[in-house]
């Protein structure tokens, strides 16, 4: 909900605090409201409390899949403060996206996960999660996605 605007973001900088990404934020309510509860969403979110506290958060937005002809929930991040781990909480977060996704008709549900994160990639494999390591994620941002986007191009696109 709208409300949850602050608490959303408040998410997002502890997030990019435990990786050691704060510099990296620039979000703000603004935006979340805008991208999340505006005119054309482009994601969700699930909250999860404990005892009537914020505990976690889930962001996630629907892909999809060409080889599958279904769509899928990718999963851009899943965070439970600390003080809240060991408790299920990220887990009930997962198992609800996965209930989503069949419930959606999707062909699948993934994320991402950094590498040195050990402790959560044996969480997610204990879940029936594979890594997909012949693949590799690419992106172009800031300036780089600029200029790609002045360049001309060749042919006729529709």
């Amino acid at each position: 909900m709208r409300q949850d605007v602050p608490l959303i973001l408040g998410f997002i900088r502890a997030l990019a605090e435990y990786e050691k990404l704060s510099h990296e934020v620039v979000a703000t309510e603004e935006a979340i409201a805008e991208h999340l509860f505006g005119a054309t969403p482009r994601a969700e979110v699930l909250l999860a409390e404990w005892e009537g506290a914020p505990a976690g958060f889930a962001l996630f937005f629907h892909n999809f899949s060409t080889f599958l002809a279904r769509p899928g929930i990718y999963l851009e991040d899943v965070f439970v403060h600390p003080e809240y781990r060991g408790r299920g909480i990220g887990k009930a977060l997962l198992l609800e996206l996965a209930r989503l996704a069949r419930e959606r008709g999707c062909g699948r549900f993934e994320w991402a996960v950094l590498d040195w994160n050990e402790p959560s990639i044996r969480f997610y494999e204990s879940l029936g999660a594979r890594a997909m390591k012949e693949w590799q994620l690419m992106r172009v941002t800031g300036e780089a996605l600029d200029r790609l986007a002045d360049l001309g191009h060749a042919g006729r696109v529709r």
